[in-house]
């Protein structure tokens, strides 16, 4: 009953929060009229360029459509970039999550270039104009369904290894049962040193040994989270058998269902997920960490 009510307040934590969204807004534009000396930025609407501009332009989420004359670069993220008939773009052209249109007769310099990647508009629109909004996800059928097969493929993946790993996994269910706190040390100090190790690696080190580095940096990233993640639902769960499920007490395959759901929904709430990876992302480094190690530790 205890676990009912819990889930139950988080979901309707989540819907309150949800519930608060404002209408879209309504397509804004500024219009750059005369001669600019400086670049010209939108941010959250589109930008139209009647005049002159000396420098560049650029749209955070809109369009930037030129019917004037820009001598700089012209970029747009979530948007278009709109030449129209008798304009003039003098530098390159850069487009994310949009296209380039142009209407003959126009002027480009021979020399420069046009980079566009067209995929996810909206969704680069959307984050552009409200950038809060990357916290907060939709409770679309989409989403959740998504949220289903995460809890899934975990949970597949827990059975797996805690098939192959038995011996492992419950040694480190039982140094993050015994040690959460020095785990916890141990993984953000493993976090630290790493990162500034690469980065320094990437600035001093010849290219191919740098690359190396980063490659293995990514393994050591890719095992120690799938690692980790599977101790860390295994132990959960475990910890909610005990408090409170009575059904399927000894069953290793309810204890992960129950941690790999608990985990995904925690990841799921608004405003509380990048901690909560953040969290994870730690935990998993300082069991990877001290993987070798037996549990000898005292209780902290």
């Amino acid at each position: 009953m205890r676990l009912s009510a819990l889930i139950v307040w988080l979901l309707v934590l989540m819907t309150a929060v949800y519930a608060q969204g404002s209408a879209p807004s309504e397509e804004k534009e500024v219009l750059v009229n005369g001669v600019t000396d400086s670049t010209v930025f939108g941010i959250g609407n589109s930008v139209r360029i009647t005049g002159t501009v000396k420098q560049g332009a650029m749209s955070f989420g809109g369009d930037v459509i030129v019917e004037g004359d820009v001598e700089g670069d012209v970029a747009s993220i979530g948007g278009n970039v709109i030449q129209l008939a008798g304009s003039r773009i003098g530098g390159d052209v850069i487009v994310l999550g949009g296209t380039y249109h142009a209407t003959s007769p126009v002027e480009r310099n021979p020399n420069a270039k046009t980079i566009m990647y067209a995929g996810y508009q909206q969704e680069l629109r959307d984050m552009m104009r409200n950038p809060t909004g990357i916290f907060t996800p939709r409770w679309t059928p989409s989403y959740l369904g998504t949220r289903f097969l995460v809890v899934l493929f975990w949970f597949i993946v827990s059975l797996a290894l805690t098939a192959a790993m038995p011996g492992t996994i419950s040694r480190g269910v039982a140094r993050l049962q015994l040690s959460s706190l020095r785990v916890a040390t141990i993984g953000l100090i493993g976090v630290v040193v790493a990162f500034f190790l690469v980065l320094l690696s990437l600035r001093i080190m010849p290219e191919p040994i740098s690359a190396l580095i980063g490659l293995l940096a990514l393994l050591l990233l890719i095992v120690a989270s799938v690692f980790g993640r599977v101790i860390l639902y295994a132990a959960t769960g475990r910890w909610l058998q005990r408090k409170y499920v009575s059904i399927g007490r000894n069953s290793e395959a309810v204890a992960l269902l129950l941690g790999t759901s608990f985990w995904v929904l925690l990841t799921s709430l608004p405003y509380v997920w990048p901690f909560m990876a953040v969290f994870i992302l730690i935990i998993s480094f300082g069991l990877a960490l001290t993987a070798r190690y037996r549990v000898s530790w005292k209780s902290v």
